[in-house]
């Protein structure tokens, strides 16, 4: 019972930190835009936003998903990523000690589920968030007591290296850009927050959920071989699920390399 209150402040303060990760979705891939300035306003018809109708998930319901001003509907990108947002940091509440593990993997889980949105838009990772990831997570590992600084320094090492390998033997072979630098330096961030331990397993669940997805955009498009798809949600996703999963995700790993 105690817990409770401690559980809906940290829903409220992850919907209100999901609106401003609306802000940031839609200005970091414009650059001449910043994400502090200037103050929300509708993308249609740009006039300034009170602060009643930017209350996060209620005045999405109360507006009717309208702008009160122009009428242009509001997307449903913003509830849903203020939801997601709260949704997470109840599970991190419950999955990890407050403050310090809390606090590092919320704002990981929020880097991620940026990039996801930005990525699948505008095919691009940006730097501005992939580049300072790796070394914040760096930094998380000396004050996360289950991930040493050494398996933090190998995860960013290996992230990087494995998929820089794997893309540039893909471009020697095809002599087509199969993977963006974008995707290495995020994999290299991911490296740096969870340790080299999850890579396997967020390479391979990447691979596969991306693999149906590509499936599936061959089917639409009509291009065969020439589909384009982002890669870079699938390995984001790859890491919230290792995130959240881990102790499940490592028992199964050695039920498979130690058979009994």
């Amino acid at each position: 019972m105690v817990l409770y209150p401690s559980f809906l402040i940290a829903f409220l303060f992850g919907i209100v930190v999901g609106s401003f990760l609306n802000v940031a979705i839609l200005r970091i891939p414009q650059p001449d835009q910043s994400v502090v300035y200037p103050p929300s306003h509708c993308p249609e018809c740009q006039t300034p936003l009170k602060w009643y109708d930017n209350i996060p998930l209620l005045s999405f319901i109360i507006l009717r998903r309208k702008c009160r001003y122009c009428q242009c509907p509001i997307s449903w990108q913003y509830p849903l990523i203020e939801l997601a947002m709260g949704l997470f940091s109840l599970a991190l509440l419950h999955s990890f000690p407050f403050p310090w593990p809390f606090i590092g993997f919320f704002l990981f889980t929020a880097a991620l589920l940026v990039i996801i949105v930005i990525d699948f838009k505008h095919q691009l990772i940006p730097d501005i968030i992939s580049l300072p990831g790796i070394i914040l997570g760096f930094a998380f590992s000396f004050l996360n007591p289950s991930l040493s600084w050494s398996d933090s320094g190998l995860g960013i090492l290996f992230g990087g290296g494995i998929l820089f390998l794997i893309a540039y033997g893909y471009y020697f072979f095809t002599k087509r850009v199969g993977m963006g630098g974008g995707d290495i330096k995020l994999l290299a961030m991911i490296g740096a927050f969870l340790g080299y331990q999850s890579l396997p397993f967020v390479i391979f669940s990447s691979s596969l959920l991306g693999t149906v997805a590509g499936i599936w955009a061959m089917s639409k498009q009509k291009k065969g071989g020439q589909t384009v798809i982002s890669y870079g949600p699938f390995l984001a996703a790859g890491a919230l699920i290792y995130l959240f999963f881990e102790p499940q995700i490592q028992f199964y790993l050695r039920s498979l390399l130690l058979p009994a």
